[in-house]
C-alpha cells in the first residue's frame, strides 16, 4: 500500500475510491472495503481510501476532553494494508478545509485531483461543509463529472449495524468480547512502561504501569482483563487492571493501567509494549486489606490462564 500525504500529483490507474474516518477499521468498514477492492479488480483500477488527519472533531470542537478513538493513524495504516488496499490518501483536515462545499470537493478534489472513476460510499456517509453532502448529492455530481457511484448497505449483526460508536461504547463498558467480535480482531493499546508505586511487587504480583502512547486512544472501562502482552518479538500472557486502585488509594486518584505479565521478571521500564485485550475477568473492587487483594489476584491469574487457553 502506498501512503500519500495530500492529493497533489497522484498517479492512479482508474481510481476506485472511498472516503471516511474508518475509526477501528471494523467489520462494517471491511464489508465496504471488500466491495471497493472487488470493483477495482473489475475495472482493472487502483483501490483508493481517502481519510483525514487530524480527526475532524479535534479541529472543529473547542473542547476535546472526552474525545477518544479506536485506532491511531499508524494502526489504521496497518489494518488497511493488511486488507490489500492499493493507496491511502491522507488529507490534512483544517478549519478552512471544513468549509469546502460538497460539490466543490467532488469536482475539484475527487475528480480534478484524484481522477475518480468509481466511488463507493457507506450507508450513512455525509461530507462537505456542515456535512451537507450525501449519496444523492454525489449521484447528481457523478452524472455531470462522468464517474460511477455506489452506496453500500451497513453490515448488520443481531445487535444492529456495526459502527465505530457502538464499539467505543462497548469498550467503555468493558464489554471486550463484543468489541473484539465487531472489530474482527483483538482491541489493543500501545504504551510506555513507567514507574509506579510497586505495590504489586510487595504482594507477589509485580505490575508494569502503562502510559498510553496516544492520548486520544480509547481506554476500556475499569476492571480486570485477561490480556496478551507484546514486548519486542515476544507475546506473553498476563492480567491487566484499569482503575483507581481503591484498596490502596484512600482518595480519588488518576486512573492507572497496570499489567502483570505471567512468568516474566525482566526490567522493561521505558520500553514500548502492546496490550491485546482478550477477555474481561471482573469489575474493579475495593478489598479490606492487601492480603485479601493478593488472594483475589491469585484467582484472577487462574481465570486469565483459563480464558487465554
Amino acid at each position: 500500500m502506498i501512503v500519500h500525504q495530500g492529493y497533489s500529483n497522484l498517479r492512479l490507474i482508474n481510481p476506485v475510491v472511498t472516503l471516511g474516518i474508518f475509526d477501528g477499521v471494523h467489520l462494517g468498514h471491511r464489508f465496504l472495503l471488500d466491495c471497493l477492492i472487488d470493483r477495482a479488480r473489475e475495472i482493472r483500477g487502483d483501490s483508493v481510501v481517502i481519510t483525514f488527519q487530524p480527526h475532524p472533531r479535534l479541529v472543529l470542537e473547542s473542547n476535546t476532553r472526552g474525545i477518544s478513538f479506536l485506532s491511531t493513524m499508524e494502526e489504521k495504516k496497518h489494518l488497511l494494508k493488511k486488507m490489500g488496499i492499493d493507496h491511502l490518501v491522507i488529507i490534512r483536515f483544517t478549519r478552512s478545509f471544513s468549509r469546502i462545499r460538497a460539490c466543490d470537493f467532488v469536482e475539484k478534489i475527487l475528480v480534478g485531483e484524484i481522477g475518480t472513476k468509481y466511488l463507493i460510499l457507506g450507508h450513512d456517509h455525509h461530507f462537505g461543509h456542515q456535512a451537507e453532502g450525501d449519496y444523492r448529492t454525489i449521484e447528481n455530481c457523478a452524472v455531470s463529472s462522468g464517474f460511477m457511484v455506489e452506496q453500500v448497505k451497513g453490515f448488520k449483526t443481531t445487535e444492529g449495524i456495526i459502527s465505530s460508536s457502538m464499539i467505543r461504547e462497548a469498550l467503555l463498558k468493558g464489554k471486550i468480547d463484543d468489541a473484539n467480535r465487531w472489530l474482527g480482531y483483538d482491541f489493543s493499546l500501545k504504551g510506555i512502561v513507567v514507574e509506579g508505586k510497586k505495590i504489586g511487587r510487595k504482594i507477589g504480583y509485580p505490575t508494569a504501569n502503562i502510559m498510553p502512547c496516544d492520548k486520544f486512544k480509547i481506554i476500556p472501562g475499569d476492571g480486570v482483563y485477561a490480556v496478551e502482552v507484546k514486548a519486542g518479538k515476544k507475546k506473553m500472557p498476563g492480567m491487566l487492571s484499569i482503575g483507581n486502585n481503591p484498596t490502596v488509594n484512600k482518595t480519588a486518584v488518576k486512573r492507572s493501567i497496570e499489567v502483570n505479565i505471567f512468568n516474566f521478571s525482566k526490567d522493561i521500564y521505558g520500553k514500548k509494549i502492546e496490550i491485546l485485550f482478550r477477555h474481561r475477568i471482573r469489575n474493579e473492587r475495593k478489598f479490606d486489606s492487601t492480603e485479601q487483594l493478593a488472594r483475589q489476584m491469585e484467582n484472577d491469574r487462574d481465570r486469565a490462564i483459563e480464558l487465554l487457553g
